[in-house]
């Protein structure tokens, strides 16, 4: 596999679940750990975090930096 196509699936995977992310803050769907509910917030951060990380690969795999 070249560093490219690596980038780019990586990119694609994180793109994924920010999307799955995002539909969870949409959604407003409940997810709950051991018996507890786990607050939306994280799920805000977390879809921040992975957007970034999924532009970066896109933008390292077309050779744009």
């Amino acid at each position: 596999m070249t560093h490219k196509r690596f980038e780019l699936v990586s990119a694609a995977v994180f793109l994924l679940i920010a999307l799955g992310h995002l539909a969870r803050l949409l959604l407003r769907t409940d997810v709950m750990v051991s018996g507890r509910d786990l607050p939306q917030w994280p799920s805000g951060i977390a879809c921040l975090f992975l957007g970034y990380l999924a532009w970066q690969g896109f933008r390292l795999g077309r050779g744009r930096i």
